[in-house]
């Protein structure tokens, strides 16, 4: 079985299990066996860390649900080569070259060596930034809900946001703390940092202990850092930027704010749209141009090796270049004076391609599952499944059995990849020595 294959169906297996144990009664508050459609769809978003739902989470599930809930999102946050991986190295087997190469794909990093230091790492950090989140959370929710309860809400959406889930345990997500600083800054913290990418916060790590020892030898950063870093800073800004002006008047979102606390609210949906899922002001009553840039900042998502999805911000970036590259006349691609090569071109237009193609695909069978919808809440629902970002106008809480599983399947595709995806039904291609005859022709 091919790598891909193993991850895809690893995927599968989880989606499996936790549907299972959603349907389970004492997963319900109510206490009765779940509906398998309903499991289904929030095991699959869980997994797949969307945050789409077809239930209020915090009503219909019990507390031991909830648990499974994050559980889902946790494993599926970190990967599923990465948690199985550490399984298995807490439980003493040895490391095989297997393993390396099926990390190496799962994380998308740059080589196989460290591998295994790179998995205990990115559990560690999981675990500490999570904590972090925990004890920021905590002084929001526990004069409203006491120390016990207090304590799992700041938990279970401290585990959420880290990992780009998106699921809450309150009916209207966070538009009761839309000015609470600490829960924006909280928030927010914990989504960039897991949308980042785990190469980045190692290197910036490590850029901070070289800084504190005060070694002589300059740490630099790698060209992945450089080009992840400055497209989330610029895209976040754009965000912010583009929500404050066109809801700035809007009665409905940011229009009855102070300046100061409409500035926290654009900042707060410019962050959860890079595939996060929570929101402070009611989606469905924002304007026709903010929603279709909600679009388009969920499809472009987050960064490779995160818990996000999305097209990826480096994807965006060497598309950028090579059309900065065509424009100047150049016959080579470069990026802060280092060639991009070509290999990683033809990956990031396929992946364009082929990311396009789903959504399209997904939104015209979107489309004849319920006829009645308007084009726009159903593409903006589309992008949001296939970029695991978990908002929603209100589509999928209405959804009916199809709808549901056009969603699911989306979702899937979504985390696991179109490319990999295509290379686990396809098998790896037959290594060739042919080469054919160059000829030009007209584009553009």
């Amino acid at each position: 079985m091919t790598i891909s294959r193993s991850i895809c169906l690893g995927f599968l297996a989880l989606i499996t299990a936790g549907t299972l144990l959603l349907m389970l009664p004492f997963s319900h508050s109510d206490g009765h066996w779940g509906i398998l459609s309903t499991a289904l769809f929030t095991a699959t978003s869980a997994v797949c860390v969307t945050g789409l739902s077809v239930v209020d989470v915090g009503q219909y599930y019990s507390g031991l649900g909830q648990f499974f809930i994050a559980l889902m999102a946790q494993v599926g946050g970190l990967g599923y080569m990465t948690a199985t991986t550490f399984l298995l190295l807490l439980l003493g087997r040895k490391f095989r070259l297997r393993d390396k190469l099926a990390m190496h794909q799962s994380l998308d990093t740059s080589g196989i060596s460290g591998m295994q230091h790179l998995v205990k790492s990115i559990i560690g950090m999981t675990l500490m930034l999570e904590i972090l989140g925990i004890l920021l959370l905590l002084p929001v929710f526990e004069p409203d809900y006491g120390l016990g309860q207090g304590l799992w809400m700041a938990t279970f959406h401290s585990i959420n946001a880290f990992n780009n889930a998106g699921f809450g345990l309150l009916s209207n997500s966070f538009m009761d703390y839309a000015t609470d600083p600490l829960l924006n800054v909280a928030i927010t913290l914990m989504i960039i940092l897991g949308g980042i990418g785990y190469q980045v916060l190692l290197e910036l790590y490590l850029w901070g202990r070289d800084r504190v020892s005060q070694k002589p030898i300059r740490f630099t950063f790698s060209l992945h850092f450089k080009i992840v870093t400055s497209t989330t800073l610029f895209l976040l800004f754009l965000g912010t930027l583009s929500f404050f002006l066109t809801e700035f008047n809007n009665p409905a979102t940011l229009g009855t704010l102070t300046v100061g606390e409409k500035l926290i609210a654009a900042w707060f949906q410019s962050v959860t749209t890079r595939t996060a899922g929570f929101n402070t002001v009611d989606l469905s009553q924002m304007t026709t141009t903010s929603l279709f840039l909600t679009i388009a900042f969920m499809f472009v998502g987050a960064s490779p090796g995160s818990t996000g999805g999305g097209l990826k911000t480096t994807t965006l970036r060497v598309l950028v270049m090579c059309t900065r590259a065509v424009l100047q006349g150049k016959e080579e691609v470069l990026c802060y004076q280092r060639k991009i090569p070509m290999s990683l071109i033809l990956k990031a237009i396929g992946g364009v391609m082929a990311s396009l193609l789903t959504v399209i695909v997904a939104t015209i069978l979107m489309s004849l599952a319920a006829p009645t919808q308007e084009f726009l809440p159903v593409l903006f629902e589309v992008v949001s499944a296939f970029a695991t970002v978990g908002l929603s106008i209100g589509i999928t809480a209405q959804a009916n059995l199809t709808t549901q599983l056009i969603l699911v399947l989306v979702m899937y595709v979504g985390r696991v990849g179109v490319l990999m995806l295509m290379s686990a039904l396809l098998g790896d291609p037959a290594p060739s020595t042919l080469h054919y005859p160059e000829e030009d022709l007209l584009v553009g």
